[in-house]
């Protein structure tokens, strides 16, 4: 492992560094992106010694807090994706953000967040994960007509599969069950297979295939920085 395996973009980012820093910070994020599946906690470390020599550049400060997020040390990802947000001006993580509030406990923080004005703007996959994080919020606060509301997005399409349609099918099935309606549950559950089918996924996956430049690239994850991703709300 030399630091050339890091992905272009970021590593183009690490272009104001001097050749040793530049070296160490890239061995150490691509480390975190193979270790965050696998170890989340070592992953962590990983990106937090590239912090120590590239902690001004927003890649860093996204890897820490992405990989804090993985590790469920929400407070640490929460500070990091602010300053990256505040770095960068990037929004697409507005949804890991949000999630994080609901870590701490804080489902109505959450709820605040996708209010702001640049979490109206989200579409596509950065919409379909902020609604996942948002149902979970209203269903915190035993509020489950606002969970099946949050969900309602156009992205929820049974006819249609996205990188993000099984577990948005499996959220919305669950909320509907919650609220008395087996018989609809049910109906986007048996989609939940033939969404997964059609993009190669879960039970039709091909685990010993690892090609990561394929991924949708709508919202990006931990693997769009470092080499790997994750996934939001695991404690939802």
């Amino acid at each position: 492992m030399t630091g050339k395996e890091l992905d272009k973009q970021a590593a183009s980012q690490l272009g104001t560094l001097n050749d040793s820093n530049r070296t160490w910070v890239a061995k150490h994020l691509v480390m975190a992106g193979r270790l965050v599946d696998i170890d989340p906690q070592l992953a962590l470390e990983h990106a937090l010694a590239a912090s120590r020599r590239g902690g001004r550049l927003g890649v860093v400060r996204e890897a820490v807090g992405l990989t804090a997020y993985a590790a469920g040390d929400y407070a640490e990802a929460l500070r990091e994706l602010r300053t990256y947000r505040r770095i960068t001006g990037d929004q697409t993580h507005l949804p890991v953000q949000a999630d994080c509030e609901r870590g701490l406990g804080k489902p109505q923080k959450a709820l605040e967040l996708s209010e702001a004005p640049e979490a109206q703007e989200l579409t596509g996959a950065a919409r379909a994960e902020m609604a996942m994080v948002l149902a979970g919020a209203h269903s915190d606060l035993d509020d489950l007509e606002g969970a099946l509301s949050a969900l309602e997005i156009p992205e929820l399409d049974i006819d249609r599969a996205f990188s993000f349609s099984p577990r948005l099918f499996a959220a919305y099935a669950d909320v509907l069950e919650a609220l008395g309606h087996p018989d609809r549950a049910e109906a986007w559950r048996a989609r939940i297979p033939v969404a997964e089918k059609a993009l190669g996924v879960g039970t039709f996956a091909e685990p010993e295939i690892m090609d990561f430049d394929d991924e949708p690239a709508d919202l990006p994850k931990v693997k769009d920085v470092l080499g790997r991703g994750g996934k939001l709300g695991e404690h939802r």
